[in-house]
């Protein structure tokens, strides 16, 4: 799994970058919290026609928008305290027909004052003037060589066409990434091999500040601005005092526009979807003027780092460490790698870490899902293929404890062995239907096992109407040879029960019970599509054999190492030696009697 998760990042890396919203949406988090470390600008005064704004000059402006005069006399207030630039976050691209006299008040303040800089924006469609008609302010430039003159819908601040000198600005145009959100900023736009560029790049460079030479750059947001309402200003320069600090636009760059819901100029950026646009402008401006605008390392460097993640989580998985414990690990590499961002954050260049680590998670993720599936399907086969041989109840205990599982290997154990078989079954069978017989067997069964695991003991199998039975495996039973005892002896119990409560061929059973304690093979033994939990060796052929002997003598027959075993636990008949098939030396047995029973 390390190897897909692996090639897939290579080709997501390396060219498709499906993960990229990852790294967006985490970047956006990193971006934020960083801005909140960052104050105001002491560089960039933002002053915002805000609700205020709009609610204070309606008596005296009208309602929005304003007359051009307006501005042209804010233009004229704020030079009188030698700002380095004004920027214009507000399009004039359409002269207002009903009040030429304030668009000309306007532009007289524009030309007049050289380091004014007015809003353009290229549209998406239209056909346009012709590059060659546009004023030198406009700033467009030829992307290569041979292009050809063309027509752009660039929309300029017609405004002031009158005066050519006064033509001085730049595009304004957002340009969100693929998830349309606000990040970077273009430092120009291509259109038909015609490079148009933005307005902070134009402002920058009349302020001689070097730019940078990629096309956009990531913005290094701030958590806030220096903000000062519109008409504050505004009604300021009319009074014969003015109120206001002298100095507050001295040596700074002022950006006019708008945060004004009511306006719609709201942009969707790292620190809000409602972000106005204007601080947005502003943000590009202080960025390029301090040139602190953040350096960002490409995705495809990210690729080392997400496949030595991908292999220390494989690493991990192959070296079988637990679920909890590779998450720690895992929790220690993604703080490394999170701090690690931070810092360079901190120091001016972003990292895309979030895919990477994303990568990690992913596998870490799939890993544990799969090897639980795997865990818990083995846990299923493990309690179907014990259940067959233990009560249901205790396999699900022990399975649940990880005591036993259908995996481990047949090993040798000391156990208890006994074999039951119904006397005289074959003249039975002859002389009842074969109805009788198996509803006969079924019941005689049921209550058998039933006794057998109640004294937590494993049925190995039937055969024919005999059953086998051992203690001492899978389960550590110190006192197998006990159960084994008890368990015969409440089978003998269960036949009598048996035999008082049903008429017909039940009354006539009878049964034998031999037992034997030894080493022998304990195990799932067969096939790997047939398995069986069961024992080999000589102590389950000496079991077998007392079974066979314990006619004519008792219904119970131990061997000498049963009794020894068992211990006090029972008072013991002895009933002598005995010669056993496949035995030189006589076995010695014994009837075990319950105490309260002499």
């Amino acid at each position: 799994m390390a190897l897909a998760f692996g090639a897939l990042a290579i080709v997501d890396f390396g060219r498709f970058g499906f993960s990229r919203i990852i790294d967006q949406r985490g970047g956006d988090i990193a971006l934020a919290l960083h801005a909140r470390s960052r104050p105001a600008s002491d560089r960039v005064v933002f002053v915002d026609i805000d609700q205020k704004s709009l609610e204070d000059m309606n008596d005296l402006a009208g309602s929005w928008p304003w007359p051009r005069s307006v501005h042209g006399e804010i233009i004229d207030a704020i030079e009188r305290q030698h700002p380095r630039a004004i920027v214009f976050d507000v399009l004039f691209n359409e002269p207002d027909i009903y009040r030429p006299e304030h668009d000309a008040a306007f532009v007289d303040a524009v030309a007049r004052n050289p380091n004014v800089w007015l809003a353009m924006s290229l549209n998406a469609d239209g056909e346009g003037a012709w590059v060659s008609a546009m004023p030198a302010g406009a700033g467009a430039r030829p992307a290569g060589a041979g292009v050809r003159d063309a027509r752009v819908p660039l929309m300029l601040p017609l405004v002031v066409a009158s005066r050519p000198e006064a033509m001085r600005g730049g595009l304004i145009n957002f340009t969100p990434d693929s998830d349309g959100v606000g990040r970077h900023h273009s430092l120009w736009l291509e259109r038909k091999g015609w490079r148009f560029p933005s307005l902070p790049a134009q402002v920058m460079a009349s302020l001689g500040r070097p730019l940078p030479p990629q096309q956009r750059v990531l913005l290094n947001w701030r958590s806030s601005w220096r903000h000062v309402s519109f008409a504050d200003v505004y009604l300021d320069s009319l009074r014969e005092r003015p109120q206001r600090p002298r100095d507050e636009f001295r040596d700074r760059i002022v950006v006019i526009g708008t945060a004004a819901p009511g306006l719609l100029d709201l942009r969707v950026t790292p620190l809000s979807s409602t972000y106005p646009g204007a601080q947005v402008l502003a943000t590009a401006i202080d960025n390029l003027d301090r040139g602190d605008w953040l350096r960002e390392l490409p995705r495809s460097a990210m690729l080392p780092l997400v496949l030595a993640l991908i292999g220390l989580v494989g690493l991990g998985f192959a070296r079988q460490v637990t679920a909890g414990r590779l998450m720690a690990i895992l929790i220690g590499a993604t703080a490394v790698v999170l701090a690690g961002g931070w810092v360079l954050l901190g120091r001016g260049t972003f990292v895309p870490i979030f895919a990477a680590l994303a990568y990690a998670w992913a596998f870490y993720i799939a890993g544990v899902g799969l090897a639980y599936l795997e865990e818990r399907t083995k846990r299923l086969r493990t309690s179907q293929m014990f259940k067959r041989f233990l009560d249901p109840n205790v396999v699900s205990d022990l399975i649940e404890r990880g005591e036993f599982d259908h995996r481990n290997t047949a090993q040798a154990r000391e156990i208890s062995v006994l074999f039951s078989d119904i006397r005289g079954f074959t003249s039975l069978s002859e002389v009842s239907t074969p109805e009788d017989v198996v509803a006969l067997l079924n019941a005689y069964f049921s209550r058998q096992v039933d006794v057998i695991f109640a004294h937590s003991g494993t049925l190995d199998k039937f055969i024919g109407d005999a059953i086998m039975a051992f203690w001492g495996a899978p389960l550590e039973q110190p006192d197998h040879a006990v159960r084994a005892v008890n368990a015969a002896l409440d089978m003998s119990v269960a036949l009598e029960t048996m035999r008082g409560q049903m008429d017909g061929l039940a009354s006539t059973l009878e049964i034998g019970i031999g037992i034997h304690t030894g080493r022998a093979v304990v195990g799932f033994i067969g096939s790997s599509d047939r398995l069986d939990y069961t024992v080999i060796g000589d102590t389950v052929n000496l079991a077998s054999r007392v079974e066979g002997l314990t006619k004519g003598i008792a219904r119970v027959l131990v061997t000498q190492t049963t009794r020894d075993a068992a211990g006090d636990a029972f008072d013991w008949r002895d009933v002598g030696l005995y010669s056993v098939k496949g035995r030189e030396e006589q076995v010695r047995l014994y009837e075990p009697l319950r105490k309260d029973d002499t």
